[in-house]
């Protein structure tokens, strides 16, 4: 009864954690072109949230091993995200927007590494755990339908600082057990080294991934006439799948945790060739099913496998900072594929980009 317990309280706190950054992160591309009309500048606003967490999530998730605890860390990273989320209100020039949203990176990258790895050691059967850390994406689906209700790019901001406000009170009532503290030197450069397959495929799909969500919304909005509230339809369906399939990874699902990850890497690629086929805006939301589904084989099966073998808070502090390094670069790449040429040079460049991560993913070994 009580581990039940505390897992409910995780999941909450997972839940708000992420529905706060969901409802921001997935309009961003809209948001920014609010105060610049440059694609080029656009993708650098949407890069510097992701910048900022790659150093964020690295020292972090090593200092929470090093100390020994891992509920400092998310308690902080609450009320500093609550603070710098709810302060994209006040961003009305591209000089505010960069600094609220550097700002935000640091203080998201506190406590994701550190929420991932308490899920993890509050349940004896490990695999359980993908139930409690699927409720990020459960807050993913709720942050972007809230956002389609809002229909208001200024009112979703005070609605994140309010998620995260929220996701801090379910963290006062959560047990803080001790934990053994990893003290050895040159930790995060052998867990990189250990692990590099998986970290450099990880890497080239998310930079593909990333460079077209930068360009997605707005190519959803301006080339098929999408509104707000049907973007918001479309990535809905990308969350609700990957919820659905983490919790079959707990009971149903008996494939390895390795497969799982290259499952997850190889079938994106479908995903991008689907996309760059549409005619409506309706039309993308089989494939951003698909991407839910490919998204929890690859967090699931990426995760779990590092912290099985490597030091925990480390590996996933270092498996979400490759995300934010590639969050960095696939918005970029995309702002200057879109300014050369179209939208659409965008997809084809993740579909090659991504043939080629999973090509390196073969090489990892169980």
């Amino acid at each position: 009864m009580q581990k039940f317990q505390v897992n409910n309280l995780i999941r909450s706190a997972t839940f708000f954690q992420h529905a706060g950054i969901s409802i921001v992160f997935v309009f961003m591309p809209i948001i920014a072109k609010g105060v610049t009309d440059s694609v080029f500048e656009i993708g650098l606003i949407v890069a510097s949230f992701s910048f900022a967490q790659i150093l964020s999530e690295i020292y972090f998730g090593r200092h929470s091993d090093k100390k020994g605890t891992r509920l400092k860390f998310i308690r902080i990273g609450f009320i500093g995200c609550a603070i710098t989320f709810g302060l994209h209100y006040f961003a009305d020039d591209i000089s505010l927007m960069f600094l609220v949203r550097i700002a935000a990176g640091i203080a998201s990258g506190i406590m994701i590494p550190a929420m991932i790895t308490y899920a993890y050691e509050a349940n004896h059967e490990k695999k359980r755990s993908a139930t409690v850390i699927s409720f990020h994406a459960l807050g993913w689906f709720a942050g972007i339908a809230a956002a389609g209700f809002a229909n208001d790019l200024k009112l979703i901001f005070l609605i994140s600082a309010a998620s995260f406000l929220i996701g801090f009170l379910f963290t006062i009532k959560m047990p803080n057990p001790p934990q053994a503290k990893e003290l050895e030197p040159g930790t995060t450069k052998k867990v990189i080294s250990k692990n590099k397959f998986l970290f450099l495929s990880l890497l080239l799909r998310h930079i593909g991934a990333s460079s077209v969500w930068t360009i997605l919304p707005i190519l959803l909005m301006d080339r098929l006439g999408a509104e707000l509230y049907q973007i918001s339809i479309v990535y809905v369906a990308n969350t609700l799948t990957a919820f659905v399939l983490m919790n079959l990874m707990a009971s149903r699902i008996k494939i390895s945790n390795v497969s799982k990850f290259k499952i997850g890497i190889g079938c994106t690629t479908f995903v991008f060739i689907g996309l760059a086929l549409i005619t409506d805006w309706w039309m993308a939301m089989p494939f951003m099913a698909l991407v839910g589904g490919t998204w929890a084989f690859l967090f699931i099966g990426g995760n779990f496998h590092l912290m099985e073998n490597n030091p925990r808070s480390t590996s996933t502090g270092i498996f979400s900072s490759t995300i934010s390094i590639a969050t960095v670069v696939g918005p970029v790449i995309a702002g200057g594929i879109a300014f050369a040429f179209d939208y659409v040079s965008v997809i084809y460049f993740a579909i090659a980009i991504i043939v080629c991560a999973f090509v390196i993913s073969l090489k990892i070994r169980n």
